[in-house]
């Protein structure tokens, strides 16, 4: 099994990423078979394009867009270095994703577009090391992706009641499982990170500077940045650090981990945090607070609330963008913008108070 592929339980952790990278890309078809001998065989640069400058989930994300090309180009008889834009349309065209009902269904623009995004770098990389003459993907058009998010984002009324939902059952409970879930709902919508930034801190990444208490996290595309930690979202993580203590006298290891199973002794908990953990934790808090939609909502649904609040209260959107991490100030502007903030100072309302004072 690969870091790309789950490993299962009990089995020998791979001796580096690059060893594992390389197990991956060797079940990858279409492409040539690898020559120790050539530094720059197909198969090598593309273990190295995956490991340079990307998040696991990025690393993810891209290996299986790339699987999926090369396997249509596996099925038509395609030779990837050979393929042309009128390929990529046809492959394009084919794209799905399984419903929840288990059966396939056109994939969404959304995601054609990042899949060919992922691809497209693919080949750039290749360019750039002269294994590959052209890029395909590039002449190809991608759809547009719409300006408003479809993910929600939480009124203020909404939000207040999920955290105080939140932290009072942590109150009630006093268990170290109730206080690591009041804390990390108050990070989630009191920093606007994302969920990978959360689930992969530790206690170490807990620090001090001009005095303020911060964050340090890990960001997109493995970038090391950190976050100043406000009195209400500092209130139940300390809370939790200190009953956590009671197990663990000086608690080490993620930021937010896993408690003990109270039956099997197999479980001794300590490990981080799932992605997985993060949306039941926060669809389980939100209905139990009586949150409207709260089946749909998930760890982004906070991040669009940090970001749309601050826009709604007139945070200039530069700094908005900085907090989230945004490489583009469009992506703020655009997605994170509520519609109704849009509506309630939209113009239009001038202009009927303008033309109101010349009507009968």
């Amino acid at each position: 099994m690969t870091e790309l592929s789950r490993t299962p339980a009990g089995a020998a952790a791979p001796a580096t990423r690059e060893q594992d990278l390389a197990e991956a890309v060797a079940l990858l078809p279409a492409l040539p078979p690898a020559d120790p001998l050539d530094r720059y065989a197909i198969r090598h640069v593309t273990v190295l394009w995956l490991a340079a400058d990307k998040s696991e989930h990025t690393r993810r994300a891209y290996y299986a867009d790339l699987a999926a090309w090369l396997s249509w180009c596996d099925r038509t008889g395609l030779d990837p270095l050979a393929a042309r834009r009128a390929d990529v349309d046809a492959w394009k065209a084919t794209l799905t994703v399984t419903g929840r009902d288990g059966l396939p269904r056109p994939a969404a623009p959304s995601t054609v577009a990042r899949t060919l995004a992922g691809v497209s770098s693919w080949y750039r990389y290749l360019q750039s090391n002269d294994v590959a003459d052209r890029n395909p993907i590039g002449a190809v058009t991608r759809p547009k992706r719409a300006k408003v998010s479809p993910l929600p984002a939480l009124d203020e009324n909404a939000t207040a009641t999920l955290l105080d939902h939140a932290e009072t059952r942590a109150r009630r409970n006093d268990t170290e499982a109730s206080w690591r879930d009041a804390a990390l709902i108050a990070l989630l919508f009191y920093t606007g990170l994302r969920v990978s930034g959360i689930t992969g801190a530790t206690v170490d990444d807990l620090d001090t500077d001009s005095g303020h208490r911060i964050l340090r996290y890990t960001g997109k595309g493995g970038q090391r940045d950190f976050v100043p930690l406000v009195a209400p979202a500092l209130r139940p993580l300390d809370r939790y650090l200190r009953v956590r203590a009671r197990r663990e006298p000086m608690p080490t290891g993620p930021l937010l981990a896993t408690t003990p199973h109270p039956h099997d002794r197999s479980k001794p908990g300590g490990k981080p945090l799932r992605q997985r953990d993060v949306w039941q934790t926060l669809r389980k808090l939100a209905e139990a607070a009586g949150i409207a939609g709260a089946a749909h909502i998930s760890p982004h649904t906070a991040r669009r609330t940090t970001g749309t609040l601050l826009l709604a209260h007139d945070v200039p959107v530069q700094k908005v963008q900085d907090l989230l991490g945004h490489a583009d100030i469009r992506t703020t502007r655009d997605r994170y913008d509520a519609h109704r903030h849009k509506l309630d100072s939209s113009p239009v309302h001038v202009l009927a108070q303008l033309l109101a004072e010349h009507r009968d």
